[in-house]
């Protein structure tokens, strides 16, 4: 009989030291831990020697999707006092669902201003959700760009420089209020290399909700309800990705929303013989016991506690095998979560 896991199976120890503050320098030379995913064996050694354990023929997925100013600082109309706005999908121009700070503030009906007087942006609140989030109006979309700030993570508390540090080097697509952090330790440099060892690559996009970094509360986990993220994948994409499978070459995503989005597009096809190019709608939860239809491994990071991701991860190997190579991460002073350090998971 299968093992049924609870949230809790999926806890463990961290300490507040082993959270990456800031991203490495150059960004291929963070630790990378490769590990067999069926025994268990591990290899310890810099990113930009991942060349050293993908083989020719192997299909590399990138999400080239681009994080957007996508947190907003204002005041509420009412009240004069401060809100803070996190924008987290566009449901139709001025129309956006949103995570606000605090939330007695912001009740139905709610108005408020964002910006100063030379730039304002002036909204409401339409729907206060059962999960907490809003549906908000604004009367400028444009005007995000000005006066919107890139949304870090809450758990990095310094700042980082430059907003390209928390960008991929091929961020292509807007709409992200998270970056795909795997992607984050790929350079143009890696990349050629990538390319002369004749090892394919594609590009396909799925924009990152806040689920990256919302822990899973329920103990049952058939109780708790995934946030939907919009994806986008080509025709030629499906075909590299059809073609890859039938010729029994390795499929590698880099990154969690990347292979979200071909497990969810193989099953809303029926099967990976059957995906063609188009756009949805993804809200696939994994867990383990999936059979993945087409990843066959993964670059990712090291993941929150009781997160959709370590699941995820977990699904790819074994619960046991992914939390006992955790252990020996933080014995290793490897660094946790979105700047951190990564793993390849084949």
């Amino acid at each position: 009989m299968a093992r049924k896991f609870k949230t809790s199976d999926f806890n463990y120890e961290l300490p507040q030291s082993s959270i990456a503050q800031f991203p490495a320098e150059p960004r291929d030379h963070c630790k990378l831990m490769v590990l067999d995913k069926k025994s268990g064996n591990l290899n310890h050694v810099k990113f930009f020697e991942i060349l050293k354990f993908l083989q020719e023929g192997d299909l590399l997925v990138f999400n080239d999707t681009k994080v957007f100013p996508a947190r907003l600082y204002g005041t509420d109309k009412k009240s004069l006092k401060p809100i803070e706005i996190l924008l987290l999908s566009k449901i139709e121009d001025g129309l956006w669902t949103s995570l606000v700070k605090p939330g007695k503030r912001m009740r139905l009906g709610s108005k408020f201003v964002i910006g100063n007087q030379q730039n304002q942006i002036h909204g409401v609140v339409e729907q206060v959700n059962d999960s907490g989030s809003r549906i908000i109006r604004i009367d400028d979309d444009s005007l995000i760009y000005k006066l919107g700030e890139l949304p870090l993570p809450p758990y990095i508390k310094k700042s980082v420089g430059t907003s390209d540090n928390y960008q991929t080097v091929y961020a292509k697509h807007e709409g992200s209020v998270a970056a795909p952090t795997a992607g984050l330790h790929f350079t143009q440099g890696l990349l050629e290399q990538i390319k002369l060892k004749k090892i394919e690559t594609l590009f396909v996009t799925l924009h990152v909700g806040w689920d990256s970094f919302r822990p899973v509360k329920d103990e049952n986990l058939e109780n708790h309800q995934m946030h939907s993220e919009y994806w986008e994948l080509s025709d030629e994409a499906a075909i590299k990705i059809k073609n890859a499978k039938n010729d029994g070459r390795r499929i590698i995503s880099v990154g969690t929303t990347a292979l979200r989005l071909l497990e969810n597009v193989a099953d809303i096809s029926g099967g990976y013989e059957n995906i063609k190019g188009g756009t949805g709608w993804a809200d696939i939860f994994i867990t383990p016991g999936y059979e993945f239809q087409i990843a066959d491994g993964l670059i990712t990071n090291f993941h929150l506690p009781k997160s959709t991701l370590l699941m995820l991860t977990s699904a790819l190997s074994s619960t046991d095998i992914i939390l006992d190579a955790y252990k020996v991460a933080v014995k290793n002073n490897y660094k946790f979560y979105s700047f951190g350090d990564a793993m390849l998971i084949i």
